[in-house]
């Protein structure tokens, strides 16, 4: 059994006859022909059935198929590993964002991604922190962009720092430009689940100054919690960034949360396993630069970290 020739089958089957296939792969379809034959002498067994519609796989051929696509994807990973290096990174990067900071992320890094690192494909994951947190534990992600308070920010790059505000209705109190923690007990809110990071922050600093919140509504998704807000059926707690479309079209308003101010970090995370990747690697250094340019242009109200 030669690797080509479980290139051809598979070319076979997806094609779904000889002549498609022989187009598709640039192959005479005679050949084609030889070398599936010549598998099922190999393993002794029918691989394919044809007939006037095309061809259609046996058992034993479907058992071949789903192993020949495995071996064939590890030939394809291990061929730009080899070949990937950090003058010319190649490969599939996936990276988990919150839908918070993919409002104002996601879209320049996306296009920045494209621009300067042609070979890497760069896969996006939204989602709220909760889930986020978990499909990094797992390692479904090769870097994640997550939310921590300054005291938890460990080895990860820290890419902003955000202070939360008061997310308001367009119209509707509170009309100054700040209110103390401890008055929000004042409004009902929208916030998200308590297993989501911003939840938490807030939650913790609510606890160690005695306060407490009108929490209504528990709402695992940002898109709801700022239509709520923007509906007025509620407020929320909240980064400038999240609602900064809503903001500038006069839909809802920030009121920045003072006595004590709640600060949360943007952080970058990478998977251990991905550290010595290429690709990954030079992804990862864009995305510091990104998020400092977004916030010197005033494109993400947020605080860059000093300089190092």
């Amino acid at each position: 059994m030669e690797i080509r020739q479980l290139r051809y089958f598979v070319g076979v089957v997806e094609a779904g006859s000889f002549t498609k296939a022989a187009g598709f792969l640039n192959v005479a379809q005679s050949a084609l022909s030889l070398h599936v034959r010549q598998l099922e002498e190999g393993f002794g067994t029918q691989l394919l059935i044809r007939d006037r519609t095309g061809v259609s796989v046996t058992a034993s051929g479907a058992k071949l198929l789903e192993r020949a696509r495995a071996i064939l994807k590890e030939i394809r990973l291990t061929e730009v590993e080899l070949t990937n290096t950090a003058a010319s990174p190649a490969g599939e990067v996936t990276i988990g964002i919150p839908s918070g900071a993919a409002r104002v992320l996601s879209g320049p890094l996306l296009e920045t991604v494209r621009n300067e690192l042609p070979k890497v494909s760069l896969k996006m994951v939204e989602g709220m922190t909760g889930p986020l947190e978990e499909w990094m534990a797992a390692g479904r992600f090769n870097l994640a962009v997550l939310y921590r308070t300054a005291d938890s920010v460990g080895r990860m790059t820290v890419l902003a720092r955000e202070d939360l505000c008061l997310v308001v209705p367009s119209g509707e109190p509170p009309f100054e430009d700040a209110i103390s923690l401890a008055d929000l007990r004042a409004f009902p809110l929208a916030v998200p689940m308590r297993n989501n990071n911003v939840r938490r922050s807030v939650a913790d600093v609510v606890a160690q100054h005695g306060c407490a919140l009108d929490v209504r509504f528990e709402v695992d998704s940002l898109s709801t919690i700022i239509n709520m807000v923007v509906e007025g059926k509620a407020h929320s707690i909240l980064a400038p960034s999240a609602v900064q479309k809503e903001a500038s079209q006069g839909l809802v308003r920030t009121v920045k949360i003072v006595d004590p101010v709640i600060t949360r970090s943007v952080v970058l995370a990478v998977n251990p396993k991905d550290e010595r990747s290429a690709a990954v690697s030079a992804v990862r250094k864009l995305i510091p630069k990104v998020a400092r340019e977004l916030i010197e242009i005033r494109d993400w109200a947020a605080v860059a970290p000093e300089a190092t």
